[in-house]
């Protein structure tokens, strides 16, 4: 009897049995387990990605042939520049003298010929002055390293820059130089002022501007304001017809030495055939003057034998 009565269990607490009676007791304990539950999933879920983004950075840097442990990477979409007018204010500058272009029209090239000397000299480049004839600060076209920076007593201060890949910019006229031989120079940096020269007087204060491709000069005026890649572009298209051209002459050459030689081929079997019509014609004389002969001495013969 007493076992049975310790193995009953003790009555529950008055106040706990009030507590689970209330309708938001099992909700609010719902409720508070989930966000729970879902802390600790948040939490796991978090360190994991750490983790494995660590693991992974850590990877990259020592996996072979990453930029980690190789040379620095090179930038791919790296911006080409656009050929400027050598001037601080484009519009505040005009063509004096234009580039002479031997597929330019008769007026055209007269206007660009440079008179020095008592002699008349093709313009290989643009001269720009100021709209209201002022002095300006000539700048670079475009960034490169100066491999010529001199005075010319005819062509007043002379500045070469190299902008690499046979693309080279000339500056003539200048009334001094502020850059000097191997320094570095970028677009739109300002190399000198415009000044006069023995060489064109007639243009007052002025810049000479040239452009040479792979030692070629071209109109500056075709470029302004395009990449500097175009330059390229263009010497490879002419490239390219000039081996046209070339392929087409060496062609004709062919085929004329062909129908040349086809003609001496044909030069000697006509003679041949001249030459034995020739012995026919002559072997026919022949036998007409045997026939001939023989005819002739019958009556020689006979008129002898009368005699006898």
């Amino acid at each position: 009897m007493r076992e049975e009565e310790k193995k009953q269990p003790s009555p529950m607490k008055p106040s706990l049995k009030r507590v689970l009676r209330k309708r938001w007791v099992f909700p609010a304990a719902y409720l508070t387990s989930a966000a729970v539950i879902l802390a600790g999933v948040l939490w796991f879920q978090s360190n994991h990605d750490e983790q494995s983004q660590k693991d992974e950075y850590e990877y990259s840097q020592d996996a072979p042939g990453t930029s980690y442990n190789e040379n620095d990477s090179i930038p791919v979409n790296e911006s080409v520049e656009h050929i400027s007018m050598p001037v601080l204010d484009p519009n505040a500058v005009e063509v004096k003298t234009p580039f002479y272009d031997y597929a330019a029209s008769k007026e055209e090239q007269e206007a660009a010929l440079v008179f020095y000397n008592n002699t008349y000299y093709p313009n290989h480049g643009i001269d720009l002055v100021m709209k209201d004839g002022k002095e300006f600060e000539v700048t670079a076209s475009l960034s490169g390293t100066v491999t010529t920076a001199k005075k010319d007593p005819i062509l007043g201060y002379v500045v070469e820059i190299d902008h690499d890949n046979g693309v080279v910019t000339v500056y003539q006229s200048l009334a001094d130089l502020q850059v000097k031989e191997g320094d570095t120079v970028k677009q739109g940096e300002v190399i000198g002022k415009a000044g006069q020269s023995q060489f064109n007087q007639e243009a007052g204060t002025h810049v000479h501007f040239e452009i040479r491709k792979d030692g070629k000069t071209v109109n500056p005026l075709d470029y302004v304001d395009k990449p500097v890649t175009s330059l390229t572009e263009s010497n490879a298209a002419e490239q390219n017809d000039k081996q046209q051209t070339e392929n087409q002459s060496e062609n004709n050459q062919l085929n004329n030495q062909s129908q040349s030689d086809q003609q001496n081929n044909q030069a000697p079997s006509e003679q041949n055939q001249s030459e034995q019509s020739q012995s026919n014609d002559q072997s026919t004389t022949d036998e007409n003057s045997t026939n001939q002969d023989s005819s002739y001495k019958t009556p020689d013969s006979s008129i002898g034998m009368a005699r006898t």
